[in-house]
């Protein structure tokens, strides 16, 4: 195998996150599903921003906060996602290329405008967001660069994408150039709703081993085995996937692999504030320790550290250097 010159390159949707501060009366009034994400279309988008209170807006996207984390925890990422060629678009572009990660993918000139998500947080830290995909929608297995792919050592989708049909063929393209390379590829299952539309076939990409990695929540998992009982929703994960990692919040994680479970704590906070982004940074730490070698329980550890840092504060991106933080928790190189 070629020495890789990513360790990491996430395939996702390119997103400006809209951000602000609400209460429940308001996502009742909106008629919205606190902690879940939906996807809207352009005139459901201008009315939330209008009713909306003042908001600050951060370059996002699931993928794109993955391999930002990476990068911040001295990983050598690359990101491929579609933004057109507006403010919003040029905004995500400088910020991503900005936090160390290489970003070529071509912006579009005509079409939607780049995708925002309007998140709204309740005082106990739980988002709620609403996405409009915009050019996002616009990626096409034509912005997937094969030497790219082949270059990395572990490619990383988000769920999210699995919604666009041109972008579900990006992503089995990149998989399969991948596995040629003899590459890792992970996939991230995203949101609870996501996976109650496209259940079948996230089941069907494990089972054909078109991916080698899942990332889960328990809302997630237990939809995608369609029970409430964690046990079970374990044991036929492990029948579907050699490696696998689920998230717990303040429970920590579970790492799934062929020799068995290892559980992980999760990293003290002093407070939570906005759990923006962290089952995206978890994956960050994850993966930036499984890239170079790290155990399942180092692994974990990086993910938990990753993820403790972006929810004590509004954003979903790290605001101080992970790897300095790693180091001061022992877990540099």
């Amino acid at each position: 195998m070629v020495s890789a010159r990513y360790d990491v390159l996430g395939i996702g949707n390119a997103i400006v996150d809209v951000i602000a501060r609400t209460d429940e009366d308001f996502l009742l009034k909106q008629g919205m599903n606190k902690g879940t994400m939906a996807l809207i279309d352009g005139a459901r988008a201008e009315e939330i921003y209008d009713a909306m209170g003042p908001a600050v807006e951060i370059s996002g996207g699931s993928a794109a906060n993955t391999i930002v984390g990476l990068s911040s925890l001295g990983g050598r990422g690359a990101f491929v996602g579609k933004v057109k060629d507006d403010e919003l678009g040029r905004a995500f572009s400088h910020d991503i290329r900005a936090a160390g990660v290489t970003f070529a993918t071509p912006p579009a000139s005509d079409g939607a405008s780049t995708g925002r998500c309007y998140v709204l947080v309740t005082p106990d830290g739980e988002r709620t967001m609403n996405t409009f995909l915009g050019a996002a929608q616009d990626l096409h297995p034509a912005d997937i660069d094969a030497d790219m792919i082949a270059a990395s050592r572990i490619i990383y989708l988000e769920g999210y994408l699995w919604d666009p049909k041109n972008a579900k063929d990006a992503f089995l393209k990149a998989a399969k150039i991948a596995h040629q390379a003899e590459r890792t590829v992970a996939l991230s299952l995203s949101d609870a709703f996501c996976v109650d539309r496209w259940r079948d076939e996230f089941l069907q990409l494990m089972r054909s081993r078109t991916v080698d990695l899942i990332f889960a929540n328990e809302a997630e998992l237990q939809s995608l085995y369609q029970t409430a009982d964690f046990d079970t929703a374990i044991k036929a994960l492990r029948a579907d996937i050699d490696t696998a990692v689920v998230t717990r919040s303040e429970k920590g994680c579970l790492v799934i692999g062929p020799d068995g479970i290892e559980a992980v704590p999760a990293f003290p906070v002093k407070r939570v504030v906005d759990t923006t982004g962290a089952g995206d940074l978890f994956a960050a730490g994850f993966l930036s320790g499984l890239a170079r070698g790290a155990d399942d329980r180092t692994c974990g550890r990086l993910g938990a550290l990753a993820a403790g840092e972006v929810i004590q504060h509004i954003g979903a991106r790290p605001e101080t250097s992970l790897k300095d933080l790693a180091g001061d928790n022992g877990l540099s190189d």
